[in-house]
């Protein structure tokens, strides 16, 4: 049986996750935007000592490394490397998109489109079929009626994410449907451990979050 630590602070909440293979231990998790900073390392030690774990059982730890909010990817997986460092363990990269569809995989039925808030009409989204094969590649786009109207012709559609709001006004298909579930590290499980049966480690020294847009950072 593996140990796993998983980590979300991709998007508006935070989240931690202790798995035995794809068995649920025990979450929390902060929905103060502002204080994920502060709040991870506090956290995983208390999640540590209330079910009477060491950081040392660990086999590895698995971070929602994007896309999602900037601030949010880089505390993610910063705390991520610096346990895998300190710890000599592999570190696990997950995409975000594909374990927000794997929050709605149950209640799907044909494919699924995970959606993130990039601001304005623009969003993040992937679409997957139900056992979490990518038909369409992560991508940025404006969102407006248009948008997968060739996928809708054909299939269900399943929505979900903090961009459901932002999309149900505009697309009005009826092939496409739209969820409210909430999506935590609680959802990584499934996919950590098939990435460490598959060996599926990330590079410690180059690995870097997966923003999908360019970053620019304010030089002043």
């Amino acid at each position: 049986m593996a140990l796993f630590l998983n980590i979300d602070t991709a998007v508006k909440n935070a989240s931690l996750c202790l798995s035995e293979n794809e068995a649920i231990i025990a979450c929390t998790e902060n929905t103060a935007t502002t204080t994920h900073a502060s709040w991870i390392n506090d956290a995983i030690r208390d999640l540590f000592t209330t079910n009477q774990l060491s950081l040392n059982d660990l086999d590895a730890v698995a971070v929602s490394n994007g896309p999602g909010s900037y601030t949010g990817l880089r505390i993610g997986l910063a705390t991520a490397k610096g346990l895998c460092f300190a710890l000599n363990k592999p570190l696990i990269c997950l995409n975000t998109l594909q374990v927000m569809a794997n929050s709605v995989k149950a209640e799907a039925t044909d494919l699924i489109c995970p959606v993130i808030d990039a601001r304005r009409m623009e969003i993040y989204t992937a679409v997957y079929k139900k056992d979490l094969t990518t038909v369409s590649s992560p991508q940025a786009l404006v969102a407006d009626e248009h948008s997968f109207e060739e996928l809708l012709k054909g299939h269900s559609l399943l929505f979900t994410g903090n961009a459901v709001e932002k999309l149900q006004p505009v697309i009005k298909h009826s092939n496409a449907v739209f969820s409210t579930a909430p999506y935590s590290a609680a959802n990584m499980p499934f996919l950590t451990i098939k990435h460490f049966r598959e060996q599926q480690f990330a590079d410690l020294s180059y690995v870097e979050p997966f923003y999908l847009k360019a970053v620019h950072f304010n030089k002043n």
